[in-house]
């Protein structure tokens, strides 16, 4: 098939973008390079350099590739959303009408889009929460992100465009950025991997629900023939502390740092777990738990960090 994937030069999204190429779909990777790395890109894919938010240069896009399958994993990060809440708006909600009119003029089959649960649903009401939890926003990246679901419901409704939104709980895996301000299992391994000492925000006791990026890939592969017109969390379920993630990796990496304890931030909820099973009873699961994902996870950074040091 033909497939678009929108923030194709990113963590998740290259990871996709791999799969579907390996099997055998014709990939066209639509990305801004604001998060993106150039170095993610898969040589197989063909790659437009070109913002969701400008209509016109998108447009010229569906022209030539004439998607079938449109996977929209493009957004404003949730730290400078919370900076630049405007922007977030303008980049995570017009951006992404755009895109969902261009899939309804080109009669895209479907549009897979990417949501976070962890940052949508808010302060839980119970734990793990699941589809069914009321969704309470606590920071503009949560608004932004869930107020698109709301737009492909009415395109589905009143245009025919299908649809499935997947939820996705804390991912993490290679390529994440270890430079950024969010993905702490990224961030830790970086540091210790560097005998640098990470920052927790807040006392440890933070509690977040871990997937795997090949789980979340998965999920997105599963998606195309499945789940239409529905949303689905991705998650595994099980809770583990900020605070618990950074002794597994110290002893994973063999280091004896301590980290650093700072205020938490803005717009972070104390805990979430999501409950999957809406999505595990039609087919999908979680392949790897917190240790085996971890462990990949550390092979990556040890690559990459012998690659810096090599010279």
């Amino acid at each position: 098939m033909k497939i678009l994937v929108t923030g194709g030069a990113g963590f998740i999204a290259s990871n996709l973008v791999d799969k579907l190429i390996e099997l055998g779909h014709e990939v066209s990777i639509v990305d801004n390079l604001f998060s993106g790395k150039r170095e993610n890109i898969n040589q197989r894919a063909k790659f437009y350099e070109e913002d969701i938010t400008n209509s016109p240069g998108l447009e010229k896009v569906f022209q030539q590739e004439k998607p079938e399958i449109v996977f929209h994993l493009a957004a404003l990060p949730l730290v400078a959303s919370t900076k630049e809440p405007s922007e977030d708006a303008r980049v995570n909600i017009v951006g992404s009408i755009n895109l969902i009119i261009l899939c309804k003029d080109y009669k895209v089959k479907k549009i897979i889009y990417s949501n976070s649960g962890g940052a949508s649903y808010g302060e839980p009401l119970f734990l793990p929460m699941n589809e069914e939890h009321p969704l309470k926003p606590v920071c503009p990246y949560a608004i932004s992100k869930h107020t698109v679901e709301h737009y492909l419901e009415i395109y589905k409704k009143d245009y025919g465009l299908n649809f499935t939104s997947l939820r996705y709980a804390n991912v993490y895996g290679s390529r994440q950025d270890p430079f950024g301000e969010g993905g702490v299992i990224a961030i830790f391994t970086n540091k210790l991997l560097k005998r640098e000492r990470p920052t927790i925000f807040g006392d440890g006791t933070q509690i977040r629900d871990y997937v795997y990026v090949e789980d979340v890939v998965n999920a997105n592969i599963w998606a195309i023939d499945n789940g239409g017109g529905e949303a689905y969390n991705v998650g595994c379920g099980v809770g583990t502390t900020t605070q618990e993630i950074f002794d597994v990796l110290n002893k994973e990496i063999s280091s004896n740092l301590q980290p650093i304890y700072e205020c938490e931030r803005i717009g972070d909820v104390k805990e979430c777990i999501l409950d999957s099973t809406k999505l595990r009873k039609i087919g999908w699961f979680s392949k790897y738990n917190l240790r085996e994902g971890i462990k990949k996870t550390i092979e990556y950074y040890k690559r990459e960090y012998a690659k810096e040091t090599r010279f």
